[in-house]
């Protein structure tokens, strides 16, 4: 049985989406039905809703139901460009920082390829966080021309916490919208859409144990998008489709009850990813890669870990670490099996030789002293050894994405 550090990734299905989808899944009825079950299941979403509304500092109306965190980024930014590009041609630059994850990246560079949309890079310093006199500055240059500015609230590779609030103060100055993508952020920092100034905002269940295939975009009442899907006109006219009842019910019970212990969670996964830090941070050649903790522990989420090695690939220590019984990663799920620089480390300063050394540990709510106490005992030997396969071969490679 292998010790599990990859919740960035996934966490496991927790009691609670368990019970809630046993009830819910025999009750088959369309929430949009307008017989007795269907004004059953509708009620059941409803009240779902107001779950994830209260746990993400959201007005239930706000809450648009997608089936996870890609889609719900996917909408934000093409309804987002989109209506803006309707309202004004001028309005082409999307500001967005390099380090962000994958889902909003690729979706920006299709509106740049597809739309004409101008991609500014919003710089980041060497642990991640975006300069804010910088996007200031972007911001106030011919804000006119500005479709929207995203940036994550947490990285989900080096766990950098982004000043939200603060990014939401100046876009609301330049009258520009902002999205934010808090999937990483949601059950394991306080959240408050209300008070984060966003627009629109994504969230994805399978990272807080609820089940895959269920996520949310919150979309203030004021703000306008484009649908990316059409049909039956459900959420708003926004996202059209039969709502997935029974997925909702179990996201809403595990919202609620997440939020209900984060203080203490987090407490509890802090220390237990410092005990790790502390079995590699005097290792030679062995770098934290993100904000100390130790120094500034708002700044980095509460159960990540990422560490670059010098002189050993990112794989070579991930197969170690997988033959002696630990799940780990090398950086983004999404970009799985990809043997390539992580474009975050890359955007934060290091060079490609670094960002290949990269490995992530990320903990959540199954994980045990002693499964930090086994990992912490094994990772300077598997290190001493990850160098001895030295780095791959400097060739290229085709690169593959979700």
């Amino acid at each position: 049985m292998s010790r599990y550090f990859d919740h960035a990734a996934t966490t496991p299905v927790k009691p609670t989406a368990v019970q809630v989808l046993t009830e819910q899944m025999p009750l088959l009825a369309n929430p949009s039905s307008l017989h007795g079950s269907g004004r059953r299941a509708r009620l059941a979403v409803d009240s779902a809703r107001s779950q994830l509304a209260a746990a993400a500092g959201a007005d239930p109306s706000e809450v648009i139901f997608t089936s996870g965190g890609t889609e719900a980024d996917n909408l934000a930014l093409k309804g987002l460009y989109w209506q803006r590009q309707a309202g004004d041609p001028r309005r082409r630059r999307i500001l967005l920082p390099g380090t962000e994850h994958h889902a909003v990246l690729d979706t920006a560079e299709w509106i740049e390829a597809q739309h004409g949309a101008e991609l500014v890079m919003i710089p980041v310093d060497s642990e991640g966080l975006v300069d804010m006199t910088a996007l200031a500055t972007l911001l106030h240059d011919d804000p006119e021309s500005i479709a929207l500015v995203t940036v994550m609230w947490a990285n989900n590779e080096v766990g950098t916490v982004q000043p939200i609030a603060a990014i939401g103060r100046l876009c609301a100055e330049a009258e520009v919208p902002f999205h934010t993508d808090a999937v990483q952020a949601f059950g394991s920092l306080p959240v408050s859409f209300a008070e984060s100034g966003a627009s629109t905002m994504a969230l994805s269940g399978h990272k807080i144990g609820a089940p895959v295939g269920i996520g949310a975009l919150l979309v203030r009442r004021d703000v306008k998008l484009v649908p990316v899907l059409h049909g039956g006109g459900q959420e708003r006219d926004i996202r059209s489709g039969t709502l997935d009842a029974p997925g909702i019910c179990a996201f809403g019970a595990v919202a609620e009850e997440t939020v209900a212990q984060i203080r203490t969670e987090a407490g509890r996964l802090t220390g237990l990813r410092n005990q790790l830090l502390e079995a590699v941070v005097g290792l030679d050649g062995v770098r934290l890669c993100g904000p100390d903790p130790r120094k500034a522990p708002e700044l980095r989420m509460p159960n990540n870990l990422h560490i670059a090695v010098d002189g050993a690939e990112g794989d070579s220590l991930l197969f170690m670490l997988d033959m002696a019984g630990f799940d780990t990663a090398t950086g983004s799920a999404c970009t799985a099996g990809v043997p390539r620089p992580s474009h975050v480390l890359l955007s934060m300063g290091l060079s490609e030789s670094q960002a290949r050394g990269a490995q992530r540990f990320s903990l959540g709510w199954t994980t045990t002293e002693n499964d930090v106490a086994a990992l912490a005992e094994a990772l300077p030997g598997i290190i001493a050894r990850s160098r001895t396969a030295g780095l791959a071969a400097d060739t290229p490679r085709s690169a593959g994405k979700r």
